[in-house]
């Protein structure tokens, strides 16, 4: 097939790093172009010796130069090559998902060779977040195309889409921020930006327009089933609860006492108004605190009797320069919790940034451990749910590390 796209040659570690599998094309490891393009277009990317390695998106803002698509040269970039993109994404979900495809992840950006594009289903409200420029120019196109492919294939009907484009990567790629609901004949736009979801029994409201990230973290979905199989009877202290997923799971499983911690006033009260709405807010108590120095003063005040704490903190690094301080967050918050812990109670910990890796994460807690004069008896080690599916050789897919202890 003849090649019309404009023609970028890349350096050898591109080409390796594109035959290993990774879709990107880092800026300095460009050497030539020929041809002229915009940013947005698709463009071919060849090695030093003329073999052709694949098409992408193009960005000269981005540090990512080019999003690879597709390696196959029999690819045509129409309508029915994103409607097959998509019927991928979502018949994948359907599989792996099951009942929980009502709520989840239909599309998870470069591991469904999407790049950038993040669509999160909360019934019939999608959740959008573009970071691409090229699925930018295209985005119209393909929100009809998967729109269409749920309600006809899959008899899943859609109310509205939300798009959440406030992440500072859009501004990297020459691109604005902003929110609200995509203009769609046949959707609704005046919406009140709130839904409810139900996730392993336990209702939730999903402030889609002004909650964190796309209203609710659906990656969790399975380690919070994790947790909820041994909270009975146990007192659970949630820190870092957010919307009180964990601490909802671990009430409604049967733990003997719950306490929820946040330092925010608004997540607690979002949390308050879950344990109302699914009849446990007299099992559970919600407590305004930075989780360090609360763990800090429970020691000091001559422990506590919980028996079982979970942390699960926002990410403490964003960027490969601060992984060292957030190895040290990250050991300082678990050492202060096996401290806390008696021998033989429960702990679960996870870290959500892709730049703490899991064999990094993994020698904290040996650190941790080692600093705290405790062991790890290590029972699961858990990631993301399979609608975030980590795709191998991309290592950036691959963000959630959880593992669930007993202390002795």
């Amino acid at each position: 097939m003849e090649r019309t796209y404009c023609r970028l040659t890349v350096s050898p570690k591109a080409e390796r790093s594109v035959r290993g599998g990774h879709p990107w094309v880092y800026g300095e490891e460009v050497t030539e172009v020929i041809g002229s393009y915009a940013n947005g277009d698709l463009v071919d990317v060849f090695t030093q010796k003329g073999k052709w390695l694949g098409t992408g998106f193009v960005n000269d803002r981005s540090k990512i130069r080019v999003r690879l698509l597709s390696d196959n040269p029999n690819d045509k970039f129409d309508e029915a090559f994103w409607e097959r993109r998509l019927r991928y994404a979502v018949s994948y979900r359907h599989t792996v998902m099951g009942e929980d495809f009502s709520c989840c992840r239909l599309v998870f950006g470069e591991a469904d060779q999407l790049p950038g594009l993040t669509v999160d289903r909360f019934g019939d409200i999608l959740v959008t977040e573009c970071l691409c420029y090229g699925m930018e120019q295209r985005k119209e196109m393909l929100f009809r195309l998967l729109v269409r492919l749920l309600q006809t294939e899959f008899g899943c009907p859609v109310r509205a889409i939300y798009e959440r484009n406030e992440s500072a990567i859009r501004t990297l790629e020459g691109l604005e921020t902003g929110k609200g609901f995509f203009p769609m004949e046949g959707l609704s736009s005046d919406l009140s930006g709130k839904t409810e979801i139900t996730e392993n029994g336990i209702r939730y409201e999903v402030d889609y327009a002004g909650g964190q990230k796309t209203g609710f973290f659906l990656d969790q979905k399975y380690n919070r089933q994790a947790v909820a199989r041994l909270a009975k009877g146990r007192k659970v202290l949630d820190c870092f609860t957010h919307t009180g997923a964990f601490a909802l799971n671990a009430a409604a499983a049967g733990a003997e006492k719950v306490t929820a911690v946040d330092v925010s006033a608004d997540a607690l009260e979002l949390a308050r108004a879950n344990a109302v709405r699914n009849g446990l807010e007299g099992r559970m108590e919600f407590l305004r605190a930075d989780v360090f120095d609360l763990l800090t003063d429970l020691k000091k005040n001559g422990g506590s009797d919980y028996d079982f704490i979970i942390l699960d903190p926002p990410a403490f690094t964003k960027s490969s320069k601060t992984v060292r301080n957030a190895y040290n967050g990250y050991k300082e918050i678990n050492c202060k919790a096996m401290r806390l812990l008696p021998r033989g109670g429960y702990l679960a910990t996870c870290s959500c940034s892709h730049f703490m890796k899991d064999d990094l994460f993994r020698a904290m807690l040996e650190e941790a451990a080692a600093d705290a004069s405790v062991r790890l008896r290590q029972i699961e080690g858990r990631q993301q749910s399979p609608d975030h599916p980590i795709l191998w050789r991309v290592p950036e897919t691959f963000y959630l590390k959880f593992y669930l202890f007993q202390v002795i």
